[in-house]
């Protein structure tokens, strides 16, 4: 996601700072600055510069098994690191007006029986990733009496380069289709363009404050998601089922996501104006696979 807006902040003009933990020497019109907030360290020359922060830190939910250190290192990228964040803003960067937020829809937990898409409005669910959100979202909007504060709650954010449909495609390199559970949990998802477009909108009008969902339009079922994926990538490939035990066996407690259906709404970000580029499964997975 940071490839891409920082790519689109750079066509228009915008001066971008990138703060890292890897200490790499800034490249063409891009600053590279350090921070690392479990060491409680930050570039304050670079801060002083800032005019609006966009956080998108956080260890990946789906980059290992959830052992209770790992589910600490999830909890601790995002709440520990935006108080920290948020508290060196306030300090170093007085010429910041604007802070933008990353949360996720897992914050909703599942779908509901006979219950409409979920809103930005609806109550937070009671499991880890739910938790992590609440207290990932409660840490952020301590940055509301200070600046213009925006949190984008993202779905399965699509790209070519990582993120979940590398984990999705790849076994069909070897012509299989794997249907995780039963394969009618509802995937609510985002091409990762419309997700740098819609921080970037958020950015720029002023009237955007508050919390949004982050999802396409098309909210999809899982086995519709993977047989798109498939026709678009060609050739011969076969369903198979994974059943739920044996991602659990395989996964443990993360493999609660994968079976989980939540279906979330775009309406409130759509009123807003901003347009969606890829609001279908099908239009999204022509552009990233072909």
């Amino acid at each position: 996601m940071g490839r891409y807006l920082s790519s689109m902040l750079e066509q228009k003009g915008y001066q971008v700072i990138i703060f890292s933990r890897n200490k790499k020497e800034s490249a063409g019109h891009i600053q590279i600055a350090h921070w690392d907030p479990e060491k409680e360290e930050i570039d304050i020359q670079a801060l002083s510069l800032v005019d609006a922060m966009i956080n998108l830190a956080g260890a990946g939910v789906a980059d290992k098994r959830w052992t209770d250190r790992y589910k600490q290192e999830i909890i601790n990228s995002r709440v520990a690191a935006t108080h920290f964040l948020i508290g060196r803003l306030k300090q170093y960067a007085p010429n910041c007006k604007t802070y933008i937020s990353s949360s996720a829809t897992g914050i909703y937990g599942p779908d509901r029986t006979g219950s409409q898409a979920f809103t930005e409005t609806d109550p937070p669910y009671h499991d880890f990733l739910a938790d992590v959100c609440k207290q990932w979202e409660a840490a952020a909007l301590e940055a509301v009496p200070d600046y213009r504060t925006v949190i984008l709650r993202l779905g399965i954010v699509l790209g070519k380069e990582s993120g979940a449909l590398p984990q999705l495609a790849g076994p069909m390199n070897l012509g299989v289709v794997p249907i995780l559970g039963n394969g009618q949990q509802m995937v609510s998802w985002i091409h990762v363009e419309d997700v740098a477009a819609l921080m970037l909108y958020a950015l720029e009008r002023d009237q955007i404050a508050g919390i949004y969902n982050a999802v396409a339009p098309g909210v999809v079922s899982h086995k519709t998601l993977m047989k798109t994926i498939a026709a678009a990538k060609g050739g011969l490939k076969i369903p198979v089922p994974v059943p739920s035990f044996v991602l659990r066996i395989i996964m443990g407690e993360s493999s609660i996501e994968v079976l989980k259906s939540c279906t979330a709404s775009s309406d409130k970000i759509k009123k807003e104006g901003f347009s969606f580029r890829f609001e279908t499964i099908q239009a999204a997975m022509k552009n990233l696979v072909s």
